[in-house]
């Protein structure tokens, strides 16, 4: 239930109004908290059980608090483990009307029409606490991962040869529910990539999570076909066609939660490599004051795309956060007086408010050719999802001085590093100068999980690494993690942003003009003040909120 749910059913109640439910959903978005509990600090409700029995009345269903609630075996055994798991569904009683459900995300309509679909039972919505529900599910059907070995010992494989058999085998019970369970368990698990990966002896499963790969209990070789032909078959992919990489998307309700997958198939010499990128919309949500950026950073990014012209761009390798930044910053800047334009490829995540492009190279659709088209919609500001060549970065620089405010991204390891490239693509020097406002470069961390953090002495080998002499340390304090059960024994949970601010004044428009190579302007910048991502890496060490390891690994 998002804070959004909640407030259109209080203002179709009459219960706030519309100034009211913007603060509410910005309070929500901007702290994190509950809706609960917001609801409680503006004084709307004074227990939990109002708020739930308001959304009953407003979808006629029954309210259950669920207190002592001891169902039979026979009532957990209407609905399949891995249905419960996948839906957020809870049987809570059966009669002459059919199987009673309280479902974690009641407003979401699909879920009991697939559950209807799935059980073949008449099915009837019941409206409790989802902390309560998720409970429930944890404790009355375990955590999934022992049903796994079940359900592929009923999977016969059918013959790789034979699409037809292939196809029929995809979509059996069995192996539809192993597909679920494990993506149910990767969503669980906050994965960001799910990998299927085929070798001679072995079918690997791995999640992506903070970053890191880890592995699940690997399925029998032989049903790799099968397992990736159910994938392909949820993603609209031609399953006979192995030789070629094929593209799709999965749009899928896990746990009450819509997910939204990008599909990657790769013809290898064993069988099809898959990869599922987990594109997580409400990282859409995010604000820029959510970044964890220091202070001097986040007023100049605030500062800069505030600007009416201009480019700034975010740079670092794959996977360091630079599209999260740049949907943060549109977010702020996205108000009812100025048009936003993106170009992207893919469009990751769906905003009100901005019209948002997607790049086709096969018909032609370029970033430059989008980038062209932009200048003639009459936009205020624009993200162009990545400058790739020098054809894009002309058009970008020709918006940029023709007064409109462009946000893009680069492939590069420093700031400094982002102007020597849009130079080496054939970019004139004295039109980079004068269009660029600022680079910020970051990377990813993992951050210490906070229930098993412990301090300790780290070696002065270790130190050496990162630069810092035993002599220099003056009482600072290092921390690790032991490894626990919410972290999965990593020591890790959760992620965070190192940056390094390029802001481009006056004589740094100079030395680019003069075409000075990145070293030099790396080393007038950080005469000038810049602090480099290894120095907000130290900073992040000192303050207890990431490892040596995890900086030295990054930065």
């Amino acid at each position: 239930m998002t804070a959004e749910h909640i407030c259109d059913v209080l203002k179709h109640r009459g219960i706030i109004d519309q100034s009211q439910a913007d603060s509410i959903v910005d309070e929500a978005k901007s702290t994190g908290d509950s809706i609960v509990h917001i609801l409680k600090n503006f004084g709307l409700i004074q227990h939990e059980n109002e708020l739930y029995q308001v959304v009953a009345d407003e979808l006629a269903a029954p309210f259950h608090d669920l207190k002592g609630f001891d169902p039979p075996k026979a009532l957990l055994e209407l609905i399949p483990a891995n249905l419960v798991r996948l839906h957020g569904a809870l049987p809570i009683h059966f009669d002459e009307l059919g199987l009673h459900v309280a479902l974690i995300n009641p407003f979401n309509p699909q879920t009991l029409e697939d559950l209807r679909f799935a059980t073949g039972k008449d099915l009837n919505l019941v409206i409790a606490r989802p902390e309560r529900i998720e409970e429930l599910i944890n404790d009355l059907y375990g955590g999934g991962t022992e049903e796994l070995g079940d359900i592929l010992s009923q999977i016969d494989g059918g013959d790789p040869n034979n699409p037809k058999d292939l196809e029929n085998e995809a979509n059996s019970a069995p192996i539809v529910r192993y597909v679920d369970l494990v993506l149910f368990q990767a969503i669980k698990e906050r994965a960001s990539d799910i990998h299927f990966e085929p070798f001679e002896l072995e079918f690997k499963i791995r999640y992506r999570v903070d970053g890191a790969l880890m592995e699940i209990a690997p399925p029998p070789a032989r049903l790799s076909t099968t397992i990736i032909s159910r994938i392909k078959v949820m993603a609209n992919l031609n399953i006979a066609e192995r030789r070629l990489p094929q593209d799709g998307r999965i749009m899928k309700t896990i746990a009450g939660r819509s997910v939204d997958m990008r599909v990657s198939t790769l013809p290898t010499i064993h069988g099809e490599s898959v990869v599922l990128r987990v594109l997580d919309r409400q990282s859409a949500n995010l604000d820029i004051s959510n970044l964890g950026m220091p202070g001097f950073i986040y007023d100049y990014v605030n500062e800069v795309i505030q600007k009416p012209n201009g480019i700034f761009v975010v740079c670092g390798p794959t996977g360091s956060g630079k599209t999260t930044t740049l949907y943060a910053a549109l977010k702020r800047i996205n108000t009812i007086d100025s048009k936003l334009l993106t170009v992207e490829d893919p469009v990751e995540y769906d905003i009100d408010g901005i019209i948002q492009v997607p790049v086709n190279e096969n018909v032609g659709n370029t970033f430059a050719k989008v980038l062209r088209a932009f200048l003639r919609q009459d936009p205020d500001r624009i993200m162009v999802g990545e400058i790739r060549d020098g054809e894009t970065g002309q058009i970008a620089i020709q918006a940029a001085l023709t007064g409109h405010l462009v946000l893009s991204t680069l492939h590069t390891n420093d700031a400094p590093g982002a102007v020597t490239r849009l130079v080496d693509m054939g970019l004139e020097p004295f039109l980079v100068s004068a269009s660029l406002e600022g680079v910020l470069a970051q990377r990813l961390v993992r951050t210490i999980c906070k229930e098993c953090k412990t301090s300790y002495e780290p070696s002065d080998a270790i130190l050496t690494q990162l630069g810092i002499p035993a002599s220099e340390l003056g009482g600072k304090h290092f921390y690790t993690g032991e490894g626990c059960a919410a972290c999965a024994s990593t020591g890790y949970r959760g992620r965070k942003g190192l940056y390094e601010l390029l802001s481009v004044n006056d004589t740094l428009r100079d030395l680019i003009t003069q075409r000075t190579p990145s070293l030099v302007l790396k080393q007038k910048a950080i005469e000038m003040g810049m602090k480099t991502v290894r120095e907000d890496g130290l900073r992040n060490i000192y303050d207890g909120n990431t490892t040596i390891e995890e900086v030295l690994k990054y930065t």
